[in-house]
């Protein structure tokens, strides 16, 4: 005979993974913001920025902002390999 699942179980398991997520998503925006230099804007320009950029349709502006965020994460994980390689040669 088969074993019964557990719903509630599984349900909640479920629920712990969505949350633990989407902490892990707001987390990372915030180190976004304060990486970027954005956590300097008051709370209302930033806000106010984030809110244009996402109702955008210049798919020519998207695209810039696309390539300008590539080459930051590019700059940064070359400056973060950096590190780590003159940390290792001391």
């Amino acid at each position: 005979m088969r074993k019964a699942r557990d719903y509630d179980a599984e349900l909640k398991a479920l629920g712990d993974k969505a949350k633990a997520l989407k902490a892990r998503k707001v987390q990372q925006l915030g180190e976004l913001v304060a990486a970027t230099g954005a956590d300097a804007l008051d709370i209302e320009t930033l806000a106010g920025a984030l809110l244009d950029a996402a109702s955008s349709k210049d798919a020519g502006a998207r695209e810039a902002w696309r390539a300008k965020g590539s080459a930051f994460f590019q700059r940064r994980g070359r400056k973060a390999g950096k590190s780590a390689a003159d940390n290792g040669g001391e």
